[in-house]
């Protein structure tokens, strides 16, 4: 039966990949789920528009625990030559949400034909608009928490190679935030720079200053990064600009030293524009919050992990926290949990990064995933071939 399962899983994989949808736009996507879990016979209800929950063993009294799997594609044209490439210009499943929809797929299949052995309930969450949509945050907000005592998620990871994994208890990934600073200057012509005040040299100055906020404003012990990733100051040649435009982002494995560092970044740019003659103003706009995994639901991952991969699972070549962040952040924010990156990197076209447009989700990967999943539930775990 399992064999069944997997193979199903996989065309299920590469149906989603072919038709993708954006954050909040996933309307296709959400039907061909809840098709299939009434297929499984699995009671379903909605949460957020887009947003499903499969339950199971809902009459156990036992430890609830909840799988979650993401839905959304991204705004890029894919660049590969498969079979199952996007049917839709613009819009790719590059990140590998199309695999973790399938994946939580097949357990809700597996864990379906295993009900009677779970000894609690499990709530498997189908999330939209992980992609900057905030979608966890939003089915919180419409209860896919009430009653869960703890909860899993997991991302593939093509710079892992297949077989190994990292799930540290603590941080495993960054919080996130974007600014935007707007400098602004006296304009005029060129020839008369003492007339004018030069937002470009201002900026300019900004940018360089704000290089030293992670070498010299915080510890080093903590992982950060303030990237200035745009400088808007387009202008003739003999025209001095009235006004120039940054943008960047910040990266930090605390949610709290984000915050600091933002802080940071307005105090400098302020500060940097006056010494300059100029004005400074700066908005920050917070994205996600660190990844924080729970010491006792981690162990029972990494356990888990050891299980299936072997005592050698863990990727010795990442360093964690990553830098990259998931609004799986939001689901242990609120309740314990814990988050694994899964390596996805066979040596067979699988190495490509998330968000690339030659990405590809590896489907050795399913199959190994709702083991795990199995295991973290205490369901029979399917037997491989």
């Amino acid at each position: 039966m399992w064999q069944e399962i997997k193979s199903s899983s996989i065309a299920f994989r590469k149906h989603l990949h072919q038709h993708p949808e954006l954050t909040w736009q996933e309307v296709k996507t959400t039907e061909f789920i809840r098709s299939k879990l009434d297929e499984f016979g699995i009671a379903w209800e909605p949460c957020t528009d887009t947003g499903t929950i499969g339950r199971l063993a809902q009459d156990k009294k036992g430890k609830h625990i909840a799988l979650r799997g993401d839905i959304d594609a991204l705004p890029i044209n894919e660049n590969t030559h498969l079979d199952w490439k996007s049917k839709h210009a613009g819009c790719m499943h590059a990140c590998g949400h199309d695999g973790h929809t399938a994946t939580l797929l097949a357990t809700a299949q597996w864990l379906k034909l295993h009900e009677a052995s779970l000894s609690g309930p499990v709530s498997l969450i189908f999330q939209p608009a992980e992609e900057g949509g905030h979608g966890a945050l939003k089915m919180i907000e419409q209860g896919a928490l009430s009653g869960v005592d703890e909860i899993y998620g997991w991302h593939n990871w093509p710079s892992i190679a297949y077989g190994h994994a990292v799930c540290p208890e603590g941080p495993v990934m960054s919080a996130n935030s974007i600014f935007n600073i707007k400098v602004k200057g006296v304009g005029g012509h060129g020839s008369q720079p003492e007339s004018c005040r030069d937002p470009v040299l201002a900026g300019s100055a900004i940018v360089m200053a704000l290089q030293q906020i992670v070498s010299r404003r915080i510890p080093p012990q903590l992982a950060a990064v303030v990237s200035v990733t745009s400088f808007d100051a387009k202008s003739a040649s003999n025209v001095i600009l009235e006004e120039v435009n940054l943008a960047g982002g910040i990266r930090a494995e605390r949610t709290e030293a984000r915050d600091m560092i933002s802080e940071l970044i307005t105090e400098i740019a302020d500060e940097t524009a006056r010494a300059y003659g100029c004005e400074a103003g700066v908005t920050h706009t917070p994205c996600y919050g660190a990844t924080v995994n729970h010491a006792h639901q981690s162990a029972n991952f990494r356990q888990a992990l050891a299980q299936e991969f072997g005592d050698h699972w863990q990727a010795e070549n990442i360093a964690v926290p990553i830098m990259a962040s998931e609004d799986f952040s939001y689901f242990i924010n609120e309740i314990p949990g814990a988050f694994a990156l899964i390596g996805a990197d066979d040596n067979n076209n699988h190495h490509h990064p998330c968000h690339s447009s030659h990405y590809d989700f590896n489907d050795k990967l399913i199959e190994r995933v709702v083991s795990l999943y199995a295991r973290l539930v205490g369901a029979p775990v399917p037997e491989k071939l």
